[in-house]
């Protein structure tokens, strides 16, 4: 490697590790959370533990037991009672905390026996009380109460079969929310008339407090209505459980309440704070993309959409900022952030962020900048990564995969066609054969998936 030259594969992992550091749950708790005496300080707010007779902690989502951990820390001998969702066998060291296990991406009984406990927990704070809520992404799944008739069974029908379709978020919540006990500002009507300080770690674009683990403590602008709607535009509803018909029927009649919606008299005792989001993870890659030599521009805070389409949006915009001729001087570090999805078609395993990185590779290595050719004999040194900040991708061990012109040329070698791979869905079997695949184990967050193209100097 030439003096000037970059390793681009070890930066890329640089990068990751440091946005990864700074939005870890314990973390972004001791930075948020600050304490002197009985005076907790949230953000310029102000709360008096000792204006609350008891003090309850309720942690979901997959960050849970990390924020419990931060939190428990802080409160001492003030906290009264705590239940974070934990993974099977993950243990906290405070006492007053239990920890229960629970199911993701899937919903199952343990997440059912998770939900029921964390009511009861609720419903035992009085006028005098405050409540902590700490949320993180994946809480939908793990806190899973249906609303009856209809079933677990059910919800999980619903929950594979708006995933596979390729739903968003938005739309995929609109459903368990209006199929759930807990969910759509119910856990807060658990909780009145105590108050309740909810602590979030956003994992959906905007910070929507609705769609953050389905807002179960937060009001919900959507309507039985709207769930009908998302299950029809997937062609959902007709084939959907006859449990699920019968609870959106009779909300549609009136016979069962809708969500909470804004304005109830419920959340004048909530109080929210966004602690972490992907911004702040897009910050921090940058801050350490600088400090490696790259120059580094973050194209979106919030993308969506197919994973494909932005593959070759991204890769477009790179092509064209290398033809341009600007900053060829100074290797570029293009970030992005947000959720994609896939639109399921083939039998092969993946996720939205190897399936990303499969298409990408396509996309640079038909554009000349990033492919040698006899016109360009030298180019560009590049390389395409994708990240689920919470370790996982799809159903897969993989938090993601990275890929440059070398893992193309392994590929060849191999008799691996990247086309067919990526027709198949099934991206994390091609860069397992390949190499790229990104692997790290459960992370300490979740803040949707970061995405990033390095561009060093073009290679002789």
């Amino acid at each position: 490697m030439r003096h000037g030259q970059h390793d681009l594969p070890v930066e890329a992992r640089k990068i990751f590790g440091t946005a990864l550091r700074e939005v870890a749950a314990d973390r972004l708790i001791r930075e948020g959370v600050r304490r002197q005496g009985a005076k907790l300080s949230i953000q310029g707010r102000v709360f008096d533990l000792d204006s609350y007779e008891r003090v309850f902690l309720v942690a979901i989502g997959k960050a849970a037991p990390f924020m419990a951990e931060s939190l428990a820390r802080i409160l001492g001998s003030r906290l009264s009672e705590g239940i974070a969702v934990c993974r099977p066998g993950q243990r906290i060291s405070s006492e007053k905390i239990i920890c229960l296990p629970a199911a993701h991406p899937l919903p199952d009984e343990r997440s059912v026996r998770a939900a029921r406990r964390i009511v009861s927990l609720a419903q035992k704070a009085g006028p005098n009380d405050l409540v902590f809520v700490l949320i993180s992404g994946g809480a939908s799944a793990q806190v899973c109460l249906p609303r009856r008739p209809a079933t677990l069974a059910s919800k999980r029908w619903v929950t594979d079969a708006l995933l596979r379709a390729g739903a968003d978020i938005v739309e995929l919540n609109t459903a368990r929310k209006h199929l759930s006990e807990v969910k759509g500002g119910r856990l807060a009507a658990a909780a009145y008339p105590a108050s309740v300080v909810n602590l979030v770690i956003s994992d959906v674009l905007g910070n929507d407090l609705e769609s953050i683990a389905s807002g179960p403590t937060h009001w919900d602008s959507t309507t039985f209505a709207d769930a009908r709607r998302v299950l029809k535009k997937y062609g959902l509803w007709t084939k959907a459980p006859a449990s699920v018909w019968t609870v959106i029927e009779a909300g549609l009649s009136g016979r069962i309440p809708e969500t909470l919606k804004e304005g109830d008299p419920i959340f004048r005792k909530v109080t929210t704070f966004v602690i972490g989001d992907n911004g702040t993870a897009l910050m921090a890659a940058a801050a350490r993309a600088k400090a490696l030599g790259f120059q580094p521009v973050i194209l979106c805070a919030g993308d969506s959409g197919e994973a494909r389409e932005a593959a070759r949006k991204y890769a477009s915009a790179a092509d064209e900022i290398v033809r341009s001729g600007k900053n060829r001087r100074a290797p570029l570090c293009l970030l992005a952030g947000g959720e994609l999805t896939v639109t399921v078609k083939g039998k092969g395993r993946g996720g939205r962020n190897t399936e990303f990185a499969l298409a990408a590779l396509l996309e640079f290595m038909k554009r000349p900048p990033f492919s040698s050719t006899k016109a360009v004999p030298h180019a560009w040194n590049f390389l395409v990564a994708s990240l689920g900040t919470d370790g996982r991708d799809g159903p897969t061990d993989a938090a993601g995969a990275w890929a440059n012109a070398a893992t193309a040329l392994r590929a060849a070698k191999r008799g691996l066609s990247a086309e067919e791979y990526l027709e198949r869905n099934d991206s994390y079997s091609f860069f397992r054969k390949a190499g790229g695949l990104i692997i790290t184990g459960p992370t300490r967050t979740n803040v949707m998936d970061l995405r990033l193209i390095l561009l060093g100097q073009a290679a002789d």
